[in-house]
C-alpha cells in the first residue's frame, strides 16, 4: 500500500479563509516552511492569491511578488514545492525558480497557454482541480444532477484536453474541487465516492483542510477548531488509497497515515 502523501499548505496572501495574514511577510513564510519540512511534510504548495468563496483576483505582478522569492527559497531548503496559479506566466516562474508541481485549480480552464506551459516542462506534476468559474461566483454553479458522474465527466474532458495539447498522461493529478461550486451536500458525497473518480485512472489529491462544511458539522465558524474533522477525512482517504492530502497542518495527518499504513499494510 503506497503512502498517502501530505501537501502542507502555504498562503502567501492577507485573506485566506483559514490563515490569511499568518505567513504574509517572507520571514514569517519562510519560518513555517522550516516547521513543516521538520515535520516532515512531502510537497509545500505555495499560493499568493486567495481562492475563497467571494474573493477577488489580484494582479500578476502581485502574486508573482508575493510567490517567487518564497518558492525560492524553499529550494534552497530542499523542499518539493508546488506552486497554486491559475496563471501560465506565474506557473513558468515558478518552475523556473524550483517548483516541480503546478496546482491549477481552474485545470487548464483559466489560461489557456498554461497546457503548453505543463507540456513544455515534463518534470513538473500538475494538478488539475475540478473548477466551474472564478471564486466570486463560483456557488452560483454549484448545480448537479449526480454531482459525481458530472464532476467525474468534467474532470475526464479536463484530461483528453490537456493530452491534445500535449501534456503527458503522467503529468496529470486530478482534485475533485471540494467546496468549489459545491454545496455541502455535495461535498460529503464527492467524500463517499471517491473510488468513483479514482477509476479515471489518475492520482487523486483531495483539499479538504478546515472547510467550511467541516465546520458547519462540527458546529464551528472558527477554521482552526475544524483540524479534527480533517484528520479525520484524512484517515479516511488514506484507508482509500488517494494520492494525496492538501492540509494547513503536517503532522497530525501523517501520523494518521502511519496508522493507516501499519494497519492495512
Amino acid at each position: 500500500m503506497q503512502s498517502t502523501l501530505v501537501m502542507g499548505i502555504l498562503n502567501i496572501t492577507p485573506d485566506s479563509f483559514a490563515d490569511g495574514g499568518r505567513h504574509f511577510e517572507f520571514s514569517d513564510a519562510v519560518e513555517r516552511a522550516k516547521e513543516m519540512i521538520a515535520e516532515g511534510v512531502d510537497i509545500i504548495d505555495v499560493g499568493g492569491e486567495s481562492t475563497r468563496p467571494g474573493s477577488e483576483r489580484i494582479s500578476s505582478e502581485e502574486e508573482g511578488a508575493r510567490v517567487i522569492p518564497v518558492i525560492s527559497a524553499l529550494k534552497e531548503l530542499g523542499a518539493v514545492i508546488s506552486v497554486d496559479t491559475t496563471r501560465s506566466e506565474i506557473a513558468k516562474l515558478a518552475i523556473d525558480a524550483g517548483a516541480t508541481y503546478v496546482n491549477d485549480i481552474s485545470g487548464g480552464l483559466s489560461d489557456a497557454k498554461m497546457a503548453s506551459i505543463i507540456a513544455s516542462h515534463p518534470q513538473v506534476q500538475y494538478i488539475a482541480m475540478h473548477w466551474r468559474g472564478e471564486s466570486k461566483d463560483m456557488q452560483l454553479r454549484a448545480i448537479y444532477k449526480d454531482v459525481v458522474n458530472e464532476v467525474r465527466d468534467e474532470l475526464e474532458a479536463r484530461t483528453h484536453a490537456l493530452i491534445s495539447a500535449g501534456v503527458s498522461p503522467d503529468q496529470i493529478i486530478l482534485d475533485p474541487g471540494i467546496g468549489f461550486a459545491k454545496t455541502s451536500a455535495h461535498n460529503w458525497e464527492l467524500l463517499r465516492q471517491i473510488d468513483r473518480l479514482q477509476l479515471l485512472g489518475y492520482p487523486i489529491l483531495v483539499g479538504v483542510s478546515r472547510k467550511r462544511f467541516l465546520g458547519e458539522l462540527v458546529g464551528s465558524s472558527n477554521p482552526d477548531d475544524r483540524d479534527s474533522a480533517t484528520v479525520a477525512l484524512t484517515t479516511e482517504l488514506a484507508r482509500k488509497g488517494v494520492w494525496g492530502v492538501r492540509t494547513h497542518s503536517v503532522k497530525p495527518h501523517l501520523d494518521a497515515i502511519k496508522v493507516v499504513k501499519e494497519l492495512f499494510g
